[in-house]
């Protein structure tokens, strides 16, 4: 990608310049988590001034809603792909489950969407991203109720929903900071409290699903 140009004045510049920006935000999300990356890190890392910056994107916050809409799409799409060959509420739940562990970075913004990354949005950014958001939720949920014909459209879209809030609680168990990670290898039984990841997460979405279909 051809970002050398000093300003990005035609479209398909500053159409380059935008993902470049967003390459460099999900590169640094990767190596430090969403919540540690500031606005200065992602303009030094890109070499543009904040001020540059922010005529693409209207705050730090912006630009990670734009991952969690990109990451989200590629994850539905692989959610989407695994459930076309399920049956059953187990089956589903390791669909949506293995989906999510193969994308840690979509499972990070999750984590941050509602508490960090809908603050400090502008009300146009914030109106795309819930109709994205929504039409995620059903377009799976839909798929879902191919698996388990029991369920409803709603059911379907609300197992989704609760399993993006089951990840926005587990994962950041499985990158505890410094601290805690110390704690952990002194006090193992203290460790033991807190599950692994994806059993955990498959577990609830199962568990989930079974209730759904059990109030029917």
């Amino acid at each position: 990608m051809d970002t050398s140009f000093q300003r990005a004045r035609r479209p398909e510049q500053k159409n380059q310049r935008r993902e470049a920006i967003l390459a460099i935000a999900a590169e640094l999300a990767h190596d430090s988590g969403v919540a540690q990356v500031s606005l200065g890190d992602i303009a030094a890392k890109v070499g543009l001034a904040k001020s540059n910056i922010l005529r693409y994107f209207g705050t730090r916050e912006e630009i990670y809603l734009q991952l969690t809409m990109r990451e989200g799409t590629d994850w539905a799409a692989a959610a989407g792909g695994a459930l076309d060959k399920a049956s059953g509420h187990l089956a589903v739940a390791t669909a949506l489950t293995d989906a999510y562990v193969d994308r840690p970075l979509y499972c990070d913004l999750t984590t941050h969407a509602e508490t960090m990354l809908e603050h400090n949005v502008s009300v146009a950014a914030l109106k795309i991203y819930k109709l994205w958001a929504i039409d995620t939720y059903f377009t799976v949920g839909r798929q879902i109720t191919v698996a388990c014909p029991q369920l409803t459209d709603t059911d379907g879209a609300s197992l989704v929903m609760a399993a993006s809030a089951f990840v926005a609680k587990l994962f950041p168990i499985t990158r505890p900071p410094e601290a805690l990670r110390e704690l952990y290898d002194r006090e193992p039984e203290i460790a033991r409290v807190f599950p692994p990841f994806r059993p955990t997460l498959q577990r609830m979405i199962s568990a989930t699903a079974a209730g759904l279909l059990a109030a029917h």
